[in-house]
This record gives structure tokens, C-alpha cells and sequence, in this order.
């Protein structure tokens, strides 16, 4: 008898310390779960293992799913009294895929795969063939040239949208309009249907109207919150507001769903606010003969970065000792390329910054720790009888 892979034993940890706590449940409890879930219950089929059976169960069975990604919207962020709805419609917390950041997590529902197959290791990413970082949110060098790239080519094909076309299943994100022919949309919504808004009532009447209709993923794309959180930090008056906002998005689409659409909320990582005295800046002569890539909560290095550890609050992770954090086979072809010779963790309560880094941003994420990689499972709705 095969083995149902939503029971798969979580990967164990591969270091201890205070900022690493093993790698991301990508046999069940991962974000990447969450995605094989749902295809699976609108094709049949599915690339990665669906939820472990205790949270796969939470999700009711509908012809169609709205799926709404509140971007840096942790589990611990629902405490906030700004979260009333969202807090309640809570049900379970999974794991956002490593490095816990907007890119990596972004792909990982576009594909339905890890980062390990889907090729997009970080948000800083060394590209092997151009000899380049590039800043994966804007494809462009880390001082802001923009990167000669196609990136509705990068990720493998087919990927989920694709797949899910191919099944007869329609599918749909709902955005804000700035952020159509972006090259990050370009990456992540290749064969998607875009349908872009200019206010969050226009977005609650979009993603409603078009999941009402049987045969449908629709994906509904909240920035708000990470960008005040790491604008502003969490005891900010304009983090409130936003979260107040999102908040209100969910209950107004909640109490207008249609039968038969069960939605579906969730994050793409946490977030962690970090005065400036606890952001620490490599310095200058350090940066000879190494690349750093990656992000301030873990920095990639290419190079030795066992000799920096000791002078920063950071475990040095070779590559060797990381079995797991991107998750597991097959490997995307360009993976071993990609990937840097370690990773410096950053201790709990600091970043570590290259020349590169920007020290403006109060929130921050990237990391282990739970308040980065556990983002919310929210539900709403009941099937058609």
C-alpha cells in the first residue's frame, strides 16, 4: 500500500540555535500544501503533497475556491485588535515556504512547487548565467540596473495556472492595477487571467462576481500590510489602518459569498520589527571575494562565510547542513547553481545587512522563527449541498 503523503514526518531541524528551528513542513503543513489542496480538489491532481489530513478537512469541498493572499500577514499579526474578522475566521496556521519572503512564497503558488523546484531561492538571487543578483521583485541589480530576463520564462511550465487550464479550470487573480505587466506579475501569473482594480470595493466586487461562477481558482492579492509594516512597524498608527483595511476586505467578501465558493485566506510570510540598533551592517572589507544574496534575516554567501559569524549575531549554515529548508526533490535544473555556499541565520531580534541592504525598513522578515513562517489558514464558506 502507498503511503498518503499529506502523513509525510516533517523534515527535523539541521541546526539548533535561537533563530533556526528546522525547515518548513512541506510534507503537509506548508503553504505549498495548501496549493496541492486545492488543485487537487479542482483537477484530481496535484505535483506536491495536499495538507496533512487534520487540515485538509478544514477546507470545505466547492466547485469553485477563492483564495485571497494577505502579503505579511502572519498568524501572530491576528492578535492585533485591528484583525476582529480575520482573527476570527482562523481555523489552523501553516508553514510559508524558506527564505519566508514575497517572491519565494509568490512563486510557490504559482507553481504549486517548493522553492527547490520552482528555482526562485530568495528574494536577493544569484543568477549564475548573467554572473548578477537580481532584486526578484523588480528584476533588476541590487543598485537598480534593470536585468536583461524574461521572466514569464523562469518558472517551469506547466505551472499551476497552466495546469489548471488544461483541466477545464479557470484561472483568475484579482490585483491592483499598478501591478499589471510588472515583471514580478509577469513571473508569477503567466497563464492567468488578470483582472486588475483600482479600489478594495472594486476588488471584494471582482473576486466575489467572477468565483461565483463554477470552475474557478481565483486569487485576490492584498499588499497592504506588508508594505506598513515595513514602512512603518507594527505599533504604527498606518499599520493599524492597513490591517483594519484588509480586515474589512475579508468580512465584506465573506458576508457576500456565494454557495458553493468556499474562500480561503492565507500569508506569504510574517513580519518582525526591527529597531535600527539591532541592524547590523557588514563591513566594508568583508565583502571582498564573497556575494551576498538572500535577505537581512538570512544572508546567502557565496564564499566563506564561516570566518564573518563570529564578529555578527548570526549562525553560519554551510549548504551542506540545509537538507530540506528550500524542500525536497526534484530540483529545479538551475538549484545547485543558485543555491549560495551558506547562509548566515541572523540571531532573534537582529538583521544583518550588506552594503546593499536597506537599513530604511522597520519590519522585516526572511527568517525561521515562528512569527516569520507561520502565516494563518482562514476559511470561509460552506459547499452547494
Amino acid at each position: 500500500m502507498t503511503a498518503d503523503p499529506r502523513t509525510a514526518p516533517t523534515p527535523s531541524a539541521t541546526v539548533s540555535g535561537d533563530a533556526v528551528t528546522g525547515p518548513p513542513d512541506y510534507g503537509g503543513g506548508s503553504l505549498v500544501n495548501l496549493v496541492a489542496e486545492l488543485e487537487h480538489r479542482l483537477t484530481g491532481s496535484a505535483p506536491s503533497p495536499r495538507l496533512h489530513h487534520r487540515l485538509g478537512v478544514l477546507i470545505p469541498d466547492a466547485p469553485s475556491f477563492l483564495l485571497v493572499v494577505c502579503d505579511g500577514l502572519g498568524a501572530a499579526q491576528l492578535e492585533h485588535p485591528a484583525a476582529v474578522s480575520l482573527r476570527r475566521s482562523m481555523t489552523a496556521a501553516i508553514d510559508a515556504a524558506f527564505p519566508t519572503t514575497t517572491t519565494v512564497n509568490l512563486a510557490t503558488i504559482a507553481t504549486g512547487l517548493p522553492p527547490s523546484g520552482h528555482g526562485i531561492l530568495g528574494y536577493q538571487l544569484y543568477l549564475p548565467d548573467l554572473d548578477a543578483v537580481a532584486n526578484t521583485i523588480k528584476w533588476t541589480t541590487l543598485w537598480g540596473v534593470p536585468l536583461e530576463i524574461d521572466t514569464a520564462a523562469m518558472l517551469p511550465s506547466p505551472n499551476l495556472w497552466e495546469r489548471l487550464g488544461a483541466a477545464g479550470v479557470e484561472a483568475i487573480t484579482v490585483q491592483p492595477a499598478n501591478f499589471a505587466g510588472s515583471p514580478l506579475s509577469n513571473l508569477v501569473y503567466r497563464g492567468c487571467r488578470f483582472e486588475p482594480v483600482h479600489t478594495m470595493g472594486e476588488l471584494v466586487e471582482a473576486a466575489v462576481d467572477l468565483a461565483a461562477v463554477p470552475g474557478r481558482l481565483v486569487l485576490a492579492y492584498l499588499p497592504q500590510v506588508d508594505f506598513s509594516a515595513h514602512v512603518h512597524g507594527q505599533d504604527s498608527p498606518e499599520y493599524a489602518a492597513a490591517l483594519s483595511l484588509v480586515d474589512t476586505v475579508w468580512s465584506r467578501m465573506a458576508r457576500r459569498l456565494p454557495g458553493g465558493v468556499a474562500m480561503v485566506g492565507t500569508a506569504d510570510h510574517g513580519h518582525v520589527d526591527f529597531p535600527t540598533d539591532r541592524q547590523i551592517r557588514i563591513a566594508k572589507p568583508h565583502h571582498e571575494g564573497r556575494v551576498f544574496s538572500g535577505d537581512s534575516r538570512v544572508m546567502f554567501v557565496n564564499g566563506d562565510g564561516a570566518a564573518l559569524a563570529d564578529d555578527l549575531p548570526a549562525t553560519w549554515v554551510p549548504a551542506a547542513e540545509m537538507e530540506g529548508w528550500w524542500g525536497p526533490g526534484p530540483h529545479h535544473p538551475e538549484f545547485a547553481g543558485r543555491r549560495p555556499d551558506g547562509v548566515l541565520v541572523a540571531d532573534d531580534g537582529f538583521m544583518v545587512l550588506h552594503r546593499f541592504s536597506d537599513q530604511r525598513l522597520i519590519g522585516n522578515h526572511g527568517g525561521l522563527t515562528a512569527a516569520e513562517r507561520r502565516i494563518p489558514l482562514l476559511i470561509e464558506g460552506r459547499a452547494r449541498p
